[in-house]
């Protein structure tokens, strides 16, 4: 959060001083360059741009918040997937206890390298995050889940209805992996730098030529500013939105499903 406010402020300061420095070049002009024509066609041109630049800020925020979004329904269907396995071995009794075992200190592990600022989650043993990289696959929680996968395929069903929840526990295991792949491609790095740099020129460019041709009273240094505070809150939004998701998110509902794996058999 903090680092996405400096930027904003940096961007806002930056379309502040073009516009100063168009205003400063505006008054150095010669008459032969405030020529009716002259502005009109500066018009013209920086409408051009501006229409483009509107264009890019409108299609990179609708993306960032539709992939945001998802991004947060998507964790929710991790915790819901996770939670619903281990009701699943609950139900085939005491011979999966082991595998529940790593389910819990699956997601434990998980939200302590995901949500590093938080308190860790105790009273269950779960491996080492200092390994665990907080965005992307992580073969120690990789690892994890195999073992889960082996111990629920060395289960001894005793009766048919054994039976039955351990082909229904191998069902929602595979939910389990679809979902945590839906969101290691869901938390990605930030938005490239780039871009962002491009995208800041443009807003610098049309602020220098705000100023060239703005009229030299209040109302228009007004409007500049009231412009400038507005496209530097939709650049905070672009940088924040781009963000690795889950750091973004709440832990609740993570933090939720490890609580009813953890509470005692209703």
């Amino acid at each position: 959060m903090i680092m996405e406010v400096l930027s904003a402020f940096a961007v806002f300061a930056l379309l502040c001083v073009s516009a100063a420095m168009g205003r400063y070049i505006q008054s150095r002009l010669g008459d032969g360059h405030r020529t009716r024509e002259t502005v009109e066609a500066m018009q013209i041109t920086i409408g051009m741009l501006v229409t483009f630049t509107a264009l890019v800020l409108g299609l990179v925020t609708a993306s960032e918040k539709s992939a945001y979004d998802t991004a947060g329904h998507d964790l929710q269907q991790y915790a819901l997937k996770l939670t619903q396995l281990d009701r699943c071995l609950r139900d085939y009794g005491p011979g999966a206890d082991a595998a529940r075992d790593l389910i819990k200190g699956y997601t434990a592990a998980l939200i302590a390298s995901t949500w590093t600022s938080e308190p860790r989650p105790a009273s269950v043993p779960y491996p080492e995050t200092s390994a665990i990289p907080s965005i992307g696959p992580s073969p120690v929680l990789a690892d994890q889940l195999r073992r889960l996968h082996q111990e629920i395929w060395h289960l001894k069903p005793a009766d048919p209805f054994q039976t039955g929840v351990r082909d229904d526990c191998v069902l929602d295991y595979r939910a389990v992996i679809d979902a945590r792949q839906a969101a290691i491609e869901d938390d990605r790095l930030p938005i490239t730098t780039p871009f962002g740099v491009i995208l800041v020129v443009w807003l610098v460019v049309i602020f220098a030529t705000f100023g060239l041709i703005a009229p030299r009273n209040r109302v228009s240094l007004i409007g500049i500013a009231l412009c400038g505070v507005s496209l530097s809150l939709a650049v905070f939004v672009i940088f924040y939105l781009s963000k690795p998701y889950f750091v973004s998110f709440s832990s609740a509902d993570m933090r939720t499903a490890l609580a009813n794996m953890m509470s005692p058999s209703q």
